[in-house]
């Protein structure tokens, strides 16, 4: 047997690392208030208009919906998101549910940060 070529294009990526929405860096504190462990503080390390990432101190559960407070550079969103994953060193993932008005504003604040990031040359 003949091992398979690559694509010279690049690296085969694993499926999991297929994202549905581009990620921009976005560190600001987060709060997290849970229904299971009240209010957590943490800090976010990107976001789409899907979900965000934050480092927590404290776990809370997988499946759990939970209300997320944090700032975009448009001003402060509050919107309620389902914790996805947790992986090592305490960061989450939460998947954001709610209103379209909401999500105009997770889109509109992702379309900045990207305006953002590619002028300073960051990704």
């Amino acid at each position: 047997m003949e091992p398979q070529s690559q694509p010279a294009s690049g690296p085969v990526r694993d499926a999991s690392e297929i994202r549905r929405q581009p990620r921009f860096k976005l560190v600001v504190d987060i709060s997290i208030h849970s229904q299971s462990c009240g209010l957590l503080k943490g800090r976010t390390m990107d976001i789409s208009e899907i979900g965000i990432a934050a480092v927590l101190d404290d776990d809370v559960p997988v499946g759990e919906v939970v209300k997320l407070n944090f700032t975009l550079p448009s001003g402060p969103v509050t919107i309620s998101a389902t914790v996805r994953q947790r992986s090592s060193l305490f960061r989450y993932g939460f998947e954001f549910i709610g209103s379209n008005s909401v999500r105009e504003v997770l889109r509109s604040g992702c379309r900045q940060l990207a305006v953002q990031q590619s002028a300073s040359g960051r990704p």
